[in-house]
């Protein structure tokens, strides 16, 4: 996890680098074609919203939208505690969403609707998208959100694919394993992120597409790849055994 934060936040180390090579037109088109003409989000926005206010249904979006951070490794530790012996095969498929969606992110780097907005990559339909995460925090947290914010902003041009859905799927998948009530919860947690994250402008509806077909791929593959990561496994345990008798 910790090499997947590493691998997350390095693009921006260099903000002017990463934003010369930010893709902001395909995840646009793609998300006007699923609009019929005009983005989910600017149609959400529109159709919801108020300019120069959050309302108590878009606090409650946000505050869904900063649970997440707890919700991929607090589902993990749910696991642990209540089905210990499906713990290694949940955590790997997690973490394995975690570092592949991290590739994409070197690769690909895609702009999310508000960065598109605030630099006027969008069209002018679509000016009015609002960063409302940021609207609220400094209400909520007052002085604290300013140190909050550059921790856990890392880096804002990582949004194809969105790994705040993808892990919630996930979470919500493992947490099924373990029975249907925190099955039932996650489920209903990761759609209503997958609403918070359209309408309040973090992510494309494709990217949240993008997300999903990830995670059911890391679910679809890991049957497959489990003898080989188990070999891996030994390998490296072999070597640790060796270094710890060399010492």
């Amino acid at each position: 996890m910790w090499a997947y934060i590493a691998a997350y936040e390095m693009p921006h180390d260099d903000p002017e680098r990463l934003a010369g090579r930010a893709r902001v037109g395909y995840p646009l088109a793609a998300d006007r074609v699923l609009g019929l003409g005009v983005t989910p989000t600017v149609r959400l926005q529109r159709a919801f919203s108020a300019p120069g206010k959050v309302n108590r249904f878009e606090r409650l979006l946000v505050f869904c939208h900063w649970v997440w951070f707890a919700v991929p490794h607090g589902s993990l530790a749910y696991v642990l505690l209540r089905r210990p012996e499906n713990f290694a095969r949940a955590a790997a498929r997690m973490y394995g969403v975690f570092d592949t969606g991290a590739i994409f992110y070197w690769a690909i780097p895609t702009a999310p609707p508000w960065w598109a907005s605030t630099r006027g990559a969008l069209p002018e339909q679509a000016i009015e998208v609002r960063r409302m995460m940021v609207e609220y925090g400094p209400e909520f947290w007052g002085g604290l959100w300013e140190p909050l914010y550059d921790v856990l902003g890392g880096n804002p041009l990582a949004a194809m694919p969105s790994l705040h859905f993808a892990t919630s799927l996930m979470a919500a998948h493992v947490l099924s394993e373990v029975g249907p009530v925190p099955g039932a919860v996650g489920w209903a947690y990761a759609g209503t992120l997958g609403l918070a994250l359209v309408y309040l402008g973090e992510h494309y509806l494709v990217d949240l597409i993008a997300g999903a077909a990830l995670t059911e791929s890391v679910r679809g593959l890991a049957p497959r790849l489990t003898p080989a990561a188990l070999r891996l496994a030994r390998v490296l345990e072999g070597l640790r055994l060796r270094g710890l008798a060399a010492g």
